[in-house]
């Protein structure tokens, strides 16, 4: 579970996707389960919380800014 960036130059947007770790991090992936956006004050995260959970419970590793997030959310503790 990582993030893919899809915003502009200087303007940062990100879906939260499940992805192969060998794919690019723009690149293929298998399912998304969110999006994130710093530049909103406080920041946006929005999670499809059944998606996590169900992909955690399969193993999926989230990266540290992505497992940061999943805790800001209360998907995990």
């Amino acid at each position: 579970m990582r993030l893919k960036r899809i915003g502009k130059k200087k303007k940062p947007f990100y879906r939260i996707v499940i992805a192969d770790e060998r794919a690019p991090r723009d690149g293929r992936f298998i399912d998304q389960v969110g999006t994130y956006n710093p530049l909103t004050d406080p920041s946006e995260i929005i999670f499809d919380e059944e998606k996590a959970k169900e992909w955690l419970k399969k193993g999926v590793q989230p990266t540290d800014t992505v497992k940061k997030l999943l805790k800001i959310s209360g998907i995990i503790e």
